[in-house]
């Protein structure tokens, strides 16, 4: 009676599913319950006439075609989105994690073959029960099947490991896409910060050319000194050096463009926007501390890699406890090929087998132990991606917070070396003041510009890194339904094909 109820019981298990992993609970996150407030985090910008604004809507809720609007920066996005061969890896370590679930899966199912199989076998007359040398022939043909019963939940516990790395994976993807989106507009930006910067010096290489000429020719007359000609000279100098220097910036800048894109740039590009004309969205709501959990792929990803090694767990126990397996065959048999089908040659087998660990070496505990070990590894990765998550967004809020003020000083500071320039150059013509007054303007007036392009760029990369840290950039326009994490989406003929059955999709 006994033995029929713990049959009854474990039965009854495994047709629940159940697994003798610890009940998973999601650890508490390490990070405060807001984003800090005061100080730079107070001075947050709000929508000037005429700019565009969120309206409140989340960072997930913006496509990328909605908060980017420059057309040539739009082309880059969609092209990189079909070529780029980091994105094709992570797409295609998808299909590898799906077909892993689906090989560990199966091992949950019994399996049927087919199966047929002959032998002769010639005894000698020494061991013959005929005196003589004898053949013997046997013939047999039918379905074999093997199933274990999983009644302590091994294999279930390892077919949730699977599906959780697969949906890890699929995470991954998703934060793939999300950042090259962003790096993408993050180089295409470099790149108009190079163009500005060449512009600025080769004007200012003209403006000292020019300065240099005249004291050269003051200097060969007589009438200048060596000392303001040299002066002069190391301006031109410099901007000749920055020039070069910049020059090939702005090359390395476009081959990291096209790395990222996948193709070399079409000539056939729309007309782009100028860095100060950028109209980026810059009043994206921050939201609270734990949007992060549902909204960035990656500590999404973390947590699925948690689930993994929770659900390994329970194989790990399963290992101390009986493994059952069923084994069968029916068919027919007979000594002669032309035999096997005709009535009274049925056969069958059904062999049940148990085993039972009994010594293993402590090779069992060892991999107990190192799945509760992997576990708290985990969960460190995974409260370290919320920490890290917490300080790209409250660091893109204080930037965000300050490069207004910022640029606006550093344009009253470029106009007033502006005017230091000329009134220095007037000064200096009419014979009231020396040259080096107006070497010094001249050279803080070039400083000045580079800053000012830096500080726009700074500002402009900020925005960006700030929308990707708050999860957007997975969809492509706002009103779009957002596509799950590993759902298939044509990046051109080049990409791999997308299987037939896919576990339920990871969102």
């Amino acid at each position: 009676m006994l033995k029929h109820s713990v049959i009854a019981v474990a039965a009854a298990l495994f047709a629940a599913g159940c697994t003798m992993a610890p009940k998973y609970v999601r650890p508490d996150a390490p990070v405060s319950s807001a984003f800090p407030q005061g100080g730079v985090y107070g001075t947050q910008p709000a929508v000037g006439a005429g700019g565009r604004s969120a309206n409140g809507a989340a960072a997930t809720d913006i496509g990328w075609r909605d908060f980017f609007v420059d057309p040539r920066l739009q082309q880059l996005v969609t092209i990189a989105l079909k070529n780029n061969r980091d994105l094709r890896v992570s797409v295609l370590n998808i299909e590898a994690a799906r077909a892993q679930y689906q090989i560990t899966r199966a091992e949950l199912l019994p399996t049927l073959d087919g199966v047929g199989s002959g032998s002769i076998q010639r005894y000698p007359a020494g061991v013959s029960s005929t005196g003589g040398p004898l053949i013997s022939r046997a013939y047999n043909v039918g379905l074999s099947a093997s199933w274990e019963l999983d009644l302590f939940g091994r294999v279930q516990s390892l077919k949730d490991e699977a599906l959780a790395q697969y949906f890890a994976t699929a995470q991954a993807r998703k934060a793939a896409e999300i950042s090259l989106v962003s790096q993408v507009a993050d180089q295409y930006l470099t790149m108009l910060a190079d163009d500005d910067l060449l512009t600025v010096t080769r004007d200012t290489l003209k403006t000292a050319q020019e300065s240099y000429n005249i004291t050269k020719l003051q200097f060969d007359n007589g009438t200048g000194s060596e000392l303001d000609l040299r002066q002069a000279q190391t301006v031109v100098e410099t901007a000749q050096a920055n020039l070069q220097a910049q020059e090939r910036a702005r090359a390395q800048a476009e081959n990291a463009l096209v790395l990222l894109i996948g193709e070399p740039l079409p000539a056939d590009l729309p007309a782009g926007q100028k860095l100060d004309s950028q109209d980026l969205l810059t009043d994206v709501p921050a939201g609270l501390p734990s949007d992060l959990l549902t909204r960035r792929p990656d500590v999404m990803e973390a947590e699925q890699t948690l689930l993994a090694a929770n659900a390994n767990i329970g194989a790990a126990r399963a290992a101390f406890f009986p493994q059952i397996s069923l084994t069968g065959a029916f068919g027919t048999a007979s000594p002669t090929l032309g035999g096997l089908f005709k009535a009274g040659t049925a056969a069958w087998s059904f062999a049940p087998q148990i085993a039972l660990p009994i010594f293993e070496g402590g090779q069992n505990i060892a991999n107990l132990d190192l799945a509760h070990v992997q576990k708290r590894i985990e969960i460190a990765n995974y409260e370290k991606a919320i920490q890290s998550a917490f300080r790209e967004v409250a660091d893109g809020l204080a930037a965000r917070g300050t490069y207004d003020q910022q640029i606006a000083a550093l344009e009253r500071n470029t106009f007033a070396n502006q005017r230091r320039l000329d009134l220095s150059d007037l000064r200096y013509r009419n014979g009231v003041d020396s040259y080096l007054s107006v070497l010094t303007a001249q050279t803080d007036l070039y400083a000045a510009q580079q800053e000012l392009i830096s500080a726009r760029l700074a500002r402009l990369s900020n925005l960006v890194d700030l929308y990707r840290a708050l999860g957007g950039g997975w969809i492509e326009h706002a009103g779009d339904t957002p596509r799950p994490a590993d759902a298939p989406v044509d990046y051109g003929a080049a990409s791999a094909p997308v299987a037939a059955s896919a576990p339920a999709s990871a969102g």
